[in-house]
């Protein structure tokens, strides 16, 4: 089986009734000088210029109205995790180094990035997926999406078990391959069953 991403070769288009922007984790931690994480996807992120390339489709998405999702991964709080019996191991690196903790500054949303008026914000996800254990799906079906643009961290997790799930549940999927990072260029090809295209996505 070819396992390469499938690219566009022509112009893709959207319609603004069905479709919507999905943004991923834009945490301070992630995308910001000082985060937790910032030191580990900079290369990636910086060769291809993902937080301005982000911020671009985030902005366009926003003159063009489009419906705009933010898909965040759960904030950690006290007492999270320490009653679980069966810990996934990416919720363990999230319990012992307290990534995006709720009140702290690498939990909040990079400046730039903040939800306005109208946006949407489903229930926080635990693990990968922003569908699993969310209402994202009820709330993407309940406003009529079917076309999703998806940008945001990291590649390799809350991306790819993201699209790969939308695209099970039958959502027509685009990936900014520019406007997501990773830990290496390699891992930054989050999956073959989405098209990927470069900023800027939207006229």
């Amino acid at each position: 089986m070819d396992h390469r991403p499938i690219m566009a070769k022509t112009k893709l288009t959207y319609e603004k009734e069905i479709t919507a922007l999905s943004v991923i984790d834009p945490y301070n931690d992630f995308i910001s000088e000082g985060g937790k994480i910032w030191n580990r996807i900079r290369g990636v992120a910086e060769a291809n210029n993902c937080v301005s390339h982000m911020q671009q489709v985030l902005n366009a998405a926003q003159k063009a109205q489009l419906r705009i999702f933010y898909v965040m991964h759960r904030r950690y709080r006290p007492g999270d995790y320490e009653t679980w019996k069966y810990i996934a191991p990416i919720q363990k690196r999230s319990w012992s180094s307290k990534n995006f903790e709720y009140g702290s500054w690498g939990g909040e949303i990079r400046s730039g990035f903040e939800p306005q008026p109208g946006d949407i914000l489903p229930a926080e996800h635990w693990c990968s997926s922003g569908f699993a254990n969310t209402d994202l799906g009820l709330q993407l079906k309940k406003h009529g999406i079917h076309q999703l643009i998806i940008i945001g961290l990291i590649a390799h997790t809350c991306v790819k078990a993201t699209v790969r799930y939308a695209a099970e549940l039958g959502y027509e999927v685009t990936v900014i391959k520019d406007a997501t990072a990773d830990y290496s260029e390699k891992r930054c090809m989050p999956c073959s069953i989405s098209t990927f295209q470069t900023t800027p996505a939207l006229s």
